[in-house]
């Protein structure tokens, strides 16, 4: 059975292909129109495709995720649904396993809730919790189940124990947390020393507002601990006690309490400064570069008119000289073409992903909205990265736009592919939730070949049929010019190093509280201030990225095509750097399993960046080219 959002992007294909089959085939049977009316009909039609995206993702990724009690109202007694979710250790938040991998006490007839894609794919696991929190009844001691621990038993809670682990539940879909039990360390420097005990008493706090639950509060009794220091048999009473106290927070408003934490003032204020930081770099790097570039280009301009003007046999210097060589295509122009298009895509997801975290779609603890949101829209627009790569592959005169498109298609999908068969090898090895079941996987699988694929194709062939022509102001030589012998720090890796650094320190202060919410446990709703940091990021990149590529020219280098996309691109190094920081001084990440899943998983992330940022340096750097030749006489 598939979900409404799963629905939604499987419905999405039908549309598409109508809309697809008017762009392409619908105009060239009219053989009376006019090329212009075939092109104005086209782009009319391709912006139908888009606004059908947005509206779409908006839909299916607001679709929230409910509780069995769809309208939230109880009466007295009626029972509130409570799933516990998962248990892991506190510093490793993807090493998490079921609830009920744990002894704890079993329910009489454990129920699974039925997840949702984006839920599986965080690792939630829901099961029918062991306790009953009935609305409105108030208990007091009441047992769950006296049990007899095994030594084996005792030796799991006494590991778990000791790793902190923490549990996770869901009343009424609101998040409930609680460690397992603590260590006694105190006066004790030899661990063999150490005391290991668990909670058997839990205390449930209930807030309501007539009809409806508005918070839930858990906390264990202190004095309430059995001791699992020895190896041996442990008699285990588990005990809860629910509390219920009226509120007059309305019903609209009990989410608010989980993001005030990232609104509090002092971190307001560690935001804001991030953003004037940026928003320095920024002004002053603009500032710069506008008083270089212009000075420097209006001294050019001048001279090469003088030049026109007095001798033209004179020999030229500077970038006017390789006037001739500046718009040869580069090597492996189906590579380019395919990062181009990829890059393009993921520019585009973002941008989707932003406008459906300013809506208030990812609000805390919506679980898997944000992962569904980044496969349903992913899928949706793999069309832009078809269209766009064969597109500017055959710009380039390329042939076998067959080829260009596989790769495209293969460039990003294929490393994260990879990289999660081996990551999820690994969780399964480890019995984790975030292990995928097989009937996921296929889901995923027939979203990527019921809907990526065909909108892909279905992008290429447009982009193909667009028959567009390269917009080179100056006529391309037979044979290239060679390039000059140039210093080191002209070379390649110097060059993406400066530009990678300036983009990477307008963000990395933010890049702290989005680390610590996607591998940690804090949570991040300030996604306003995120988006201006994002904003600040594009334009760095591509400041930086024009700078860097005019002096690349001014030293007669033409090979600028590549340079300017991993120059635009490097900052998705930086912040791969920036994951070892993180790793190793801010974090208490450890073991293998959240190891491999941190730097595989920043890995791919990181790659998606570079290419992201790659395709818009070399936007701007295009447009940066195109612009200074068509001011000057080409021969």
């Amino acid at each position: 059975m598939f979900t409404e959002i799963e629905i939604c992007a499987f419905l999405s294909l039908n549309i598409y292909i109508y809309l697809w089959y008017r762009a392409n085939l619908f105009p060239q049977s009219v053989g009376a129109r006019r090329s212009e009316t075939k092109m104005a009909e086209k782009k009319e039609i391709m912006v139908m495709m888009s606004w059908y995206a947005v509206v779409l993702v908006l839909v299916c990724t607001a679709i929230p995720v409910r509780s069995d009690a769809s309208d939230h109202r109880y009466k007295v007694g009626d029972p509130v649904p409570l799933y516990a979710n998962k248990v892991g250790p506190f510093h490793n938040p993807s090493e998490t396993y079921r609830y009920l991998d744990l002894p704890f006490c079993t329910p009489a007839h454990v129920k699974e809730k039925k997840e949702a894609l984006g839920e599986v794919l965080n690792g939630d696991r829901l099961v029918s919790a062991p306790y009953k929190l009935d609305f409105l009844q108030d208990k007091d001691s009441e047992i769950v189940c006296k049990k007899k621990l095994t030594k084996e038993e005792a030796a799991q809670f006494r590991k778990a124990v000791a790793k902190d682990y923490y549990f996770q539940m869901y009343y009424d879909d609101l998040p409930i947390w609680g460690f397992l039990g603590k260590v006694e360390r105190e006066g004790k420097s030899d661990p063999s020393e150490y005391r290991y005990y668990i909670f058997k008493h839990l205390h449930f706090e209930i807030f309501y507002n007539k009809d409806r639950v508005i918070e839930i509060n858990a906390r264990t009794d202190p004095s309430a601990l059995v001791d699992l220091t020895e190896d041996k048999e442990v008699d285990v009473e588990f005990m809860y006690s629910v509390k219920w106290k009226e509120t007059n927070t309305p019903f609209e408003k009990r989410m608010e309490k989980y993001s005030q934490s990232s609104s509090l003032p002092h971190h307001l204020e560690i935001h804001w400064f991030s953003i004037i930081n940026s928003c320095v770099t920024v002004l002053l790097l603009t500032g710069f570069l506008a008083t270089i570039l212009m000075r420097v280009l209006k001294n050019d301009f001048v001279k090469y008119a003088h030049d026109e003007e007095t001798a033209d046999d004179q020999e030229e210097t500077g970038w006017k000289f390789i006037n001739g060589d500046v718009f040869r295509y580069p090597k492996y122009k189906s590579l380019f073409a395919a990062a181009l298009g990829s890059g393009t895509q993921l520019f585009t997801l973002t941008i989707f992903i932003f406008i459906l975290a300013l809506v208030g779609v990812f609000y805390p603890y919506n679980r898997g909205a944000l992962f569904t949101a980044l496969v349903v829209i992913y899928a949706l627009t793999s069309g832009i990265a078809g269209y766009t790569a064969s597109s500017f592959y055959c710009q380039l005169e390329g042939t076998n736009w067959v080829r260009n498109l596989l790769l495209t298609g293969s460039l990003f999908c294929g490393p994260l592919f990879l990289t999660f068969c081996f990551l999820n090898s690994v969780a399964i090895a480890y019995t984790a939730t975030a292990a995928l079941p097989f009937g996921t996987i296929v889901v995923i699988f027939l979203i990527w070949a019921l809907v990526t694929s065909p909108l892909l194709v279905m992008g290429g062939i447009a982009g193909k049929n667009s028959k567009a022509e390269f917009q080179a102001p100056c006529r391309t030589t037979k044979y290239p010019r060679e390039i000059p012998t140039l210093p080191w720090y002209r070379g390649t890796l110097p060059q993406m190093a400066m530009a990678g650094f300036l983009p990477f320190s307008a963000i990395y202060i933010e890049l702290y509280y989005i680390f610590a919410s996607v591998w940690g446990h804090r949570i991040y709703t300030i996604y306003s201030i995120l988006f201006i940091v994002f904003i600040i990021l594009l334009i760095v990149t591509a400041f930086i990225t024009i700078a860097l590529t005019y002096f690349q020219l001014a030293a007669e280098d033409h090979e600028w095509w590549w340079r300017s996309f991993l120059c635009g691109g490097s900052t998705g190094l930086f912040i791969y750097a920036y994951c070892l920081y993180y790793y190793y001084a801010r974090s208490d990440m450890s073991g293998f399993m959240q190891t491999s899943f941190f730097f595989g998983y920043m890995a791919c992330i990181c790659y998606g960046f570079f290419l992201m940022l790659g395709a818009v340096g070399f936007r701007a750097a295009l447009f940066f080219v195109r612009h200074i030749y068509r001011s000057i006489k080409c021969e």
